[in-house]
């Protein structure tokens, strides 16, 4: 054998076997990275979660300390207007109209609560709507054997609390609680 063909036999088969070797090496590497890549999305994917959560939670929570307050407007009976809104209180709805609550107008002059949750300040706003006046209250309500036959004393004003936590890229949440007022 001369000295090429020795060199031949050598190199040939071996250096096959160590690129084969490299491929499939390389091969694992990319698998593995492949799984961390899922994994870190995933990770990624269930913080974004529980910021939502956390966000929506808080919102929440903000929106009843609204709704507390203004349930604490309606206990006084304010003067309402004749009709529509001002100043978050409104008349008696109109059962043909819209809503009150999804006119965004009636949001801007609404009054609002501050709250401070988790280190944060929310603003949210609430409204109050007078539903009926002199109704008879259920509480002191008593019923005879006969169908329909009740005996109540006194009346109470019934009035529906509209509350609306909302800001620029955070949760929105809107809550609605009947208040009524001997």
């Amino acid at each position: 054998m001369n000295a090429y063909t020795r060199r031949a036999a050598r190199t040939g088969p071996q250096r096959q076997r160590g690129a084969s070797t490299l491929i499939i090496v390389l091969l694992l590497l990319l698998v593995a990275a492949m799984i961390g890549l899922a994994s870190l999305r995933g990770t990624l994917m269930e913080e974004n979660m529980s910021a939502s959560v956390r966000d929506r939670s808080l919102a929440f929570q903000a929106a009843e300390a609204a709704l507390r307050e203004g349930e604490l407007l309606a206990a006084t009976k304010p003067a309402l207007p004749a009709s529509g809104c001002a100043k978050g209180l409104c008349a008696k709805p109109d059962p043909a109209a819209a809503p009150v609550w999804d006119d965004a107008s009636v949001w801007n002059d609404a009054p609002q609560a501050v709250v401070t949750l988790g280190g944060q300040t929310a603003r949210p706003r609430y409204i109050v709507e007078l539903l009926a006046s002199n109704v008879p209250p259920r509480s002191s309500c008593t019923t005879s054997n006969v169908i329909g036959e009740s005996s109540c004393s006194g009346t109470e004003s019934r009035y529906r609390i509209t509350a609306l936590s909302q800001a620029e890229g955070r949760a929105e949440v809107m809550l609605q609680s009947v208040y009524a007022v001997p």
